[in-house]
């Protein structure tokens, strides 16, 4: 596996200077997204998996274990005030169940039977997707979770950092991003870390726009949950419409809506029209606005 080499340029690590070894990391991680640039069309397939099972009221879980697991636990929780969505809709399973996010725990990530013990007890089915992440591509827990996915009927993808990689035969939606080896020998938290991140960051907006969860590039379904959030809110109507601040803050006041305070404003409507015009269109806001004209 290429992620556990030797970086030929981190050779002599221990004796680089501080701005010898950061400039070394930068430099290897600059070539993260180059990868994932040559295997965009992977991930754009993957991604179409995604919406076609969300869009039948399907779940996404992403399945892990160390560090994959807990990027995936934190796409998965950062999508809920983001996008404000239930966080039943994108769920992040670890191997080692909660726990393992802070500290390891030993064995989790080798069974493959815990793996798909957690998928029953979210009660996995025909209608979901399990996108299984790992570095080295043959994590045992995410192999399992892979195989039983299949066995249910869900949809199935995988990312790892190597080419060839096991889970890959395991997946419908192969996506393999081979970020080579670390400049710390087998520490995949580093440029393997940092790619499915930037992965997972892409599935998930790319999947959340598609299901309308912003209008132009701007997040109209954010959770309002602090001060700071309902300033936010009351400004994406305004970016949106072109009004003032103070007519911004009487239209969200008038709904609790961004998306209908946007869709009343631009469609010259009520309230109740607006509500009714996003529910006829499966909360899509430029949708609910054409249709009105």
């Amino acid at each position: 596996m290429s992620t556990e080499k030797r970086n030929q340029k981190s050779m002599q690590l221990d004796t680089l200077s501080i701005a010898e070894m950061t400039e070394l990391m930068n430099e290897e991680d600059a070539t993260v997204a180059m990868v994932i640039k040559e295997n965009i069309l992977a991930i754009n397939r993957l991604i179409e998996a995604v919406i076609e099972r969300m869009e039948i009221g399907g779940r996404l879980f992403y399945v892990g274990a160390g560090t994959s697991g807990r990027l995936g636990i934190l796409d998965a929780a950062e999508c809920v005030p983001t996008f404000g969505i239930s966080p039943e809709w994108v769920q992040g399973v670890i191997a080692g169940g909660e726990k393992a996010f802070v500290e390891a725990v030993e064995g989790a990530e080798d069974s493959e039977t815990m793996a798909t013990e957690d998928l029953k007890n979210v009660k996995l089915s025909e209608k979901d997707i399990v996108i299984g992440i790992a570095a080295s591509g043959r994590t045992p827990y995410v192999k399992g979770a892979l195989g039983y996915a299949s066995e249910v009927g869900a949809q199935t993808g995988s990312i790892s950092n190597n080419q060839n990689a096991a889970i890959s035969k395991l997946a419908n939606f192969p996506v393999e991003i081979p970020t080579g080896p670390e400049i710390l020998t087998g520490s995949t938290r580093l440029k393997a870390g940092t790619a499915q991140k930037l992965v997972l960051n892409i599935i998930s907006t790319v999947t959340m726009v598609k299901l309308g969860k912003a209008y132009e590039n701007l997040m109209v379904d954010v959770q309002a949950t602090n001060e700071k959030l309902v300033d936010r809110s009351k400004r994406i109507i305004m970016e949106a419409t072109d009004c003032t601040f103070e007519a911004a803050e009487a239209y969200y006041k008038a709904s609790g809506s961004v998306k209908t305070a946007i869709v009343q404003i631009l469609a010259g409507t009520t309230v109740e029209a607006a509500e009714a015009l996003l529910n006829d269109n499966k909360g899509r806001v430029r949708q609910s606005i054409e249709a009105k004209k």
